[in-house]
């Protein structure tokens, strides 16, 4: 059996899945990445604050675009839109990258 939902409904659904991951947020330099743990050295995701760019994993892009059914460009986007919520911000770029190595800066 198929259900039709509603845009809105849908971007809740993938709001309340990631809110579930309990990504841990971490900001060194101009960027806050959200990683797993505090010690993981890989984030899920990486935002500039300064520019508005926000890179996303390939590997959570494809399991977004998996589990909700969606293409990449969808995942993408509702992944940001997601950022934009927690954050309170507004971005002027998304891209997906395949190891976002969270850099240290002193």
């Amino acid at each position: 059996m198929k259900y039709v939902i509603t845009e809105s409904q849908r971007e809740k659904k993938i709001f309340k899945y990631l809110d579930n991951q309990d990504l841990i947020q971490k900001e060194y330099g101009e960027y806050l990445y959200f990683v797993n743990s505090k010690d993981d050295i890989y984030a899920q995701i990486k935002y500039n604050p300064i520019r508005g760019w926000i890179t996303i994993s390939i590997d959570l892009m494809k399991e977004i675009s998996n589990f909700f059914s969606l293409d990449n460009n969808d995942s993408l986007s509702a992944i940001a839109h997601w950022v934009e919520n927690k954050l309170g911000a507004e971005y002027t770029m998304v891209d997906a990258q395949s190891d976002i190595v969270v850099r240290y800066y002193k």
